[in-house]
């Protein structure tokens, strides 16, 4: 009746009625006790889901904190560390040379006075104190031109008193300085004579020297040398018209700029045929860069792009085709890998080493290009624990760095084999530890919070994981780009370091030859001197690299 188990039900008729309604009291009480108990459940309930809604919106305010904190970091390190410094290392480079040339200033003095002390001293017939050991300077290269000049004595008799004997030559001492010959202007003077048969009244002449420029002044030198000043060094026009002046030769930038689009337009068929060697290989690497493009009429430039073919880094012979575009969007990629029955240029197929970008999965779709296969940048993936550490919010980046560090030291142990004895040793060495790395990354994902700096690092290794590992199954395919084209000898600057006009151009003999086509008069990139140091372009201009060509820069 109560409530109370094992108790026989009580019939209220054969009851008292002041028992009854005692009855009828405690039901009612235990109803009441009842409702009330429900009411607390509902609100204990209400209140644990309150606090669960706060515990997540707790966790993701704390996670936007954490990813706040992770991008200002990331800006202030951007706009005040190392490399945007009051004095950064280009700066500091024209500091050390003016210092280099004070230092040989000082030099040339004090071995003027030491000179002059030494002969003071041999006039008062001491012992002048021993000059200081100068340092062994390299050799000057055997390929240079020498210039021997021979000094010899006016008379080789013996001058001693009493003597007057002829001396014999027993030796040598040679000095060698390096000198320069100054660009030497000079023309061509082509002279093609006449040749007339007065009974046939024929005339018969050679035929003109095919140049580059028809009808102009400059000859193919002139232009290879002003292509190579303004691409390769970087000196704008202005910059030569002024230096050509020096020489007493008028060469206005708008002649210089013509020839050198002119050079561009000569070099296009060579660019075609490069095109074609840099897709004939299965392996590619895909990336692009922004540049500024000049707005003629605005007075103002907008972003452009430099999109980087490369053939793979363990192919036998590397080589690497530029193209400029307007945009980012995959129509870029997609019409450049798409080949050309004009030119014979069959569509390109094979695996695609890229970060990931967005426009990349089209270019590599299986629906619409199923001979194409997408592999990820291990480099990439790397980049996002690196930028945790540079931050320092959150201690999963350090151990991932040592992790990726680990499979790296295992691939760079892997150079010189060839394909198959790299499979074999990736699958032994390099596998184990790409396992290791999803489990300990897949633990670590369950204890972060969603949307911070920290989970997206890992969703990005994680959810692009089979392309990440791709290359353990392919020997063609390398891991990454840490060692190739961001860091290494062959670095993604290195590769775009012709459009990065900032950052120094030091050539290399393992290099290659680049060239500009460009259907407007002025060619691609501007020159470092200007202000905002950017590399500046007008519409299509080409470049073009392989080691095999000629040794410029890579």
């Amino acid at each position: 009746m109560l409530g109370i188990p094992g108790l026989p039900p009580v019939e209220p008729q054969g009851l008292s009625p002041e028992v009854a309604a005692l009855i009828a009291q405690l039901r009612q009480q235990v109803q009441e006790q009842t409702q009330q108990l429900a009411q607390r459940d509902q609100a204990l309930a209400e209140r644990d889901a309150q606090l669960q809604r706060k515990d997540r919106e707790i966790a993701l305010r704390e996670a936007k904190i954490e990813k706040i904190n992770f991008e200002l970091a990331r800006l202030k390190r951007w706009t005040y560390g190392s490399k945007s410094e009051a004095m950064n290392a280009d700066q500091r480079r024209l500091f050390e040379e003016t210092l280099a040339e004070d230092e040989a200033a000082l030099q040339a003095q004090l071995e003027r006075l030491r000179r002059e002390a030494e002969a003071a001293a041999a006039a008062a017939g001491t012992k002048p104190k021993a000059a200081p050991r100068k340092p062994r300077r390299n050799a000057l290269p055997e390929h240079l031109r020498r210039v021997e000049h021979r000094h010899e004595p006016d008379s080789t008799d013996c001058q001693e008193p009493g003597c007057g004997r002829a001396m014999k030559r027993i030796g040598e001492d040679v000095t060698e300085r390096l000198d320069i010959v100054p660009a030497e202007f000079f023309v061509h003077r082509h002279i093609y004579g006449k040749w007339a048969c007065r009974h046939c009244q024929v005339l018969k002449q050679a035929p003109s020297v095919p140049e580059i420029v028809e009808g102009g002044i400059a000859a193919s030198g002139f232009l290879a040398h002003t292509a190579i000043s303004r691409f390769v060094d970087h000196l704008p026009y202005y910059r030569q018209e002024s230096i050509n002046a020096r020489s007493r030769v008028h060469t206005p930038r708008s002649t210089l700029a013509a020839g050198a689009g002119q050079v561009g337009a000569a070099l296009e068929p060579l660019y075609e045929l490069h095109k074609h060697f840099v897709l004939d290989c299965p392996v590619l690497h895909a990336d692009e860069t922004s540049v500024a493009l000049l707005d003629p009429g605005a007075g103002k430039t907008r972003k452009a792009y430099m999109w980087a073919y490369a053939r793979s880094w363990h192919d036998a012979m590397p080589g690497v085709v530029y193209e400029f575009c307007r945009g980012r969007g995959a129509q870029y990629p997609v019409a450049f890998l798409g080949g050309d029955d004009r030119l014979g240029l069959r569509r390109w197929t094979g695996t695609l080493l890229t970060d990931r970008y967005g426009a990349y999965d089209t270019v590599v779709d299986p629906q619409r290009y199923p001979g194409r296969i997408s592999a990820a940048c291990a480099a990439h993936a790397r980049r996002n624990f690196e930028e945790l550490t540079k931050v320092g919010t959150s201690p999963v980046g350090l151990d991932a760095l040592r992790r990726f560090a680990r499979i790296y030291e295992v691939e760079g142990e892997l150079k010189g084999l060839d394909d198959e004895q790299r499979r074999a040793q990736r699958q032994r060495l390099a596998k184990p530890l790409w396992e290791e790395l999803h489990h300990w990354l897949s633990l670590e994902r369950r204890l972060v919070a969603d949307g911070g700096a920290t989970a997206k690092a890992i969703d990005y290794s994680l959810h692009r994981w089979a392309a990440l590992t791709r290359y353990l199954d392919d020997p063609a395919l390398p891991i990454g780009r840490v060692e190739m084209w961001r860091g290494g000898s062959r670095s993604r600057h290195r590769c775009f370091r012709p459009f990065r006009l900032a950052v120094p151009y030091e050539p290399d003999r393992n290099s290659v030859s680049t060239s500009p086509s460009s259907n407007r008069t002025c060619g691609f990139p501007a020159s470092g001197s200007l202000p905002t140091h950017q590399a500046f372009a007008f519409e299509r201009p080409r470049l073009i690299g392989s080691r095999h060509i000629s040794p410029n820069f890579w």
